[in-house]
């Protein structure tokens, strides 16, 4: 592959300005030597991560106390600063402060401000509440809440008390919902039992009826939105919750747990990943305000649910004083130009969405230039799937002005990005254009050897403080150790495949595993099969997600059914129930049987591979499968969904 890419995009001259230049200053001090380019600052920020990360809290602003050690151990059980001491919350009250304020807007059109002030009011409210409900240091509260004003107060609420918070869209389906919960076993669950979506108010009581009966560590339900749940469970109202003694932001250690993000579930229950206050703290200082060039008066809007981690991220904005714009609701509704339309309505200068997205616009002929002036936007971020380089050129045909476009890949594993860009760096056609500051990134072949200009595993081989502090439940870390650390012991394998080139850009090639990945929301398969090998006449299905490979792409289920009369409709019905509408599937195919390794293992990613265009006798032969017969039929589909999209004779990266 040539390591050539065009520039779409170079940073003006004052780009290093602001806290990117003074972290350069602070490592050019230390070395003695000058570091002119990006690629330069990037290496010195490996060189002593202690030191690296003490000038991201000195440049950024820290009101706590990192304590006199810097690193101990090494991956998977390294620490940094376990002498530290501080609050999530408490760092976000000293940055975020009047004017800034959050912004939340409905897809019917109703918006809602709060400016800081108004905002840390709200929190401190909830917070005094919690904690006169016996609330502390390391309990869990628990949220089914849309991406609205009372979801970020909910969480600085809990933060500010010690607590630990957790979160689910109300979209999902209630399987997936107590499949996370019930593992972390909350004390008060935060809900809505009415969602507003495409413009219609969802009626989601029975979701929170039937997770209520799964989490009998619930003690206290609170209810945001619609009709109170049938509970024998006390249910007071959000806008109720009286306060009683103020209540100061309590001091944790560094690496004490802020909140628990989920794995998509692919090898069986989802994980539930613990990330601290202080690793938190400072990566997403660092990523926002040095690689993002997000602070004080920035307006930062990204398109998530409460589900995905990229919502966590955008709470981040209140760490480095920006303004944050939250949006509930559907991203084409009532049309693909809807969120377009919102950069001018309120202003954004930072606007995140997915290559899916930027995608489904394309295809739709949304010209983002007719849709409004745009004359706010500085950056335009994609993440959630690779961006192929035609979406970099329809961004930069259809957006005016001098806009960076940046594309990042990273994970809920660190709430994070690996890989992104930097006020400083161009923005290169089909390409990511550099690894974040302070991660030491590469791509490795199956011998662990690093490699450039060709594809390989991504790996990181030092440390990053937002990386897991453990798994809920995982007492001896033996899960945390298979999830990452299994095939390069000591080195984190992420699971994605990537090219770097000499320059330091990347191109990620989508997942090595079989996650799908539904409208910025990630999900195992096994998290799926528990759903549909569970409707009646379905004996084993198959699924695959071809987003990475045809966006926006299709979710194709092959059944292995008996009953087969309105088995279509019920499985449809079901996934859509019990996990959510991006799951429903566009096509349910059936075969005489589910194909299979020799021990029983159901060929994910051998069929994967067909859709990427590999022949049949180079993903599996017949003495090493079980039903190869339905392989075959497999292999047919696979080369007729090819045929349809022009595919045919050429084939794809996995």
């Amino acid at each position: 592959m040539a390591d050539e890419a065009r520039v779409l995009w170079s940073p003006p001259a004052d780009a290093w300005d602001g806290p990117i230049g003074a972290v350069r200053a602070r490592l050019e001090a230390r070395h003695g030597s000058p570091l002119a380019t990006y690629g330069a600052l990037h290496t010195a920020s490996l060189a002593d991560l202690g030191a690296f990360w003490r000038d991201v809290a000195a440049v950024c602003g820290l009101e706590g106390d990192l304590g006199s050690v810097d690193l101990v151990g090494a991956m998977p059980s390294a620490r940094f600063f376990p002498e530290g001491r501080l609050n999530y919350s408490a760092e976000a009250r000293a940055r975020f402060v009047d004017p800034a304020e959050i912004v939340e807007v409905r897809d019917d059109g109703e918006v809602r401000t709060l400016r800081a002030s108004s905002f840390w009011a709200e929190v401190d409210r909830v917070a005094s509440w919690l904690v006169a409900h016996g609330v502390g240091v390391g309990d869990r509260v628990a949220a089914i809440l849309p991406n609205r004003l009372e979801a970020a107060i909910a969480l600085h609420a809990t933060a500010t008390v010690g607590a630990v918070w957790t979160c689910c869209s109300p979209d999902f389906g209630p399987r997936a919902i107590v499949d996370r919960f019930r593992q972390v076993e909350p004390t008060i669950l935060v809900c809505v039992t009415s969602s507003l979506w495409q413009g219609r108010q969802l009626d989601r009581r029975a979701v929170v009826e039937e997770v209520l009966e799964s989490l009998p560590s619930v003690t206290t339900v609170v209810l945001c939105d619609g009709e109170p749940p049938a509970t024998e469970v006390p249910v007071v109202a959000f806008d109720a919750l009286e306060a009683n003694d103020p209540v100061a932001p309590v001091v944790v250690g560094f690496n004490d747990p802020l909140w628990i993000l989920y794995s998509s579930g692919t090898t069986g229950i989802p994980k539930a990943i613990v990330q601290a206050h202080g690793g938190i703290v400072l990566e997403h200082k660092k990523v926002l305000a040095l690689n993002s060039g997000i602070g004080e008066g920035s307006r930062f809007f990204w398109f998530t649910t409460t589900g995905w981690m990229m919502w966590n991220y955008l709470m981040g904005g209140l760490l480095v004083g920006s303004t944050i714009v939250l949006y509930d609701g559907a991203p084409q509704h009532p049309d693909p130009g809807r969120l377009w339309r919102l950069v001018d309505e309120v202003r954004i200068t930072y606007f995140g969405v997915s290559a899916p997205y930027l995608r489904a616009c394309e295809v739709a002929g949304v010209r983002p230039r007719d849709e409004a002036t745009l004359d706010s936007l500085r950056v335009v971020a994609s993440t959630g799937a690779p961006l192929t380089a035609a979406g970099f050129r329809w961004v930069y045909e259809h957006v005016p002005g001098n806009v960076q476009l940046v594309s990042g890949s990273g994970g809920t594993d660190v709430c994070t990005a690996f890989l992104g860009s930097s006020p400083v760096s161009p923005t290169l056609e089909g390409r990511i254009s550099a690894p974040a500051l302070g991660v030491d990134a590469a791509a490795f072949d199956d011998e662990g050897r690093e490699v450039i200009g060709v594809m390989g595993e991504l790996v990181i081989r030092q440390p990053l403080p937002s990386m897991p502090v453990a798994f809920w439940g995982d007492d001896d870390g033996e899960r945390l150790r298979a999830a990452y650390f299994d095939r390069y012991p000591g080195i984190w394998r992420h699971g994605d495949w990537v090219t770097f080139f000499d320059d330091r850009s990347a191109i990620i090639h989508g997942r090595s595993d079989a996650t799908l990945n539904r409208g910025g929301v990630r999900m195992g398969t096994a998290e799926f099969y528990r759903v549909a090998e569970g409707v009646d006449g379905v004996v084993e299905a198959l699924v695959v997600d071809t987003s990475s490979l045809d966006t926006p792409g299709e979710l194709i289920v092959f059944v292995h059914a008996g009953d087969v009369d309105g088995l279509d409709d019920r499985l449809r019905a079901t996934l859509r129930r019990e996990l959510s509408p991006r799951h429903v599937p566009d096509r349910i195919v059936p075969v005489p049987a589910i194909p299979k390794t020799l021990n029983g293992k159901k060929l994910e990613v051998p069929v994967r591979r067909l859709f990427l265009g590999e022949p049949l006798g180079a993903v599996a032969t017949a003495d090493a499968v079980q039903h190869y017969d339905a392989l075959e039929a497999i292999a047919a589909v696979a080369a007729a969904w090819r045929r349809e999209r022009g595919l045919e004779g050429s084939t794809q990266s996995a």
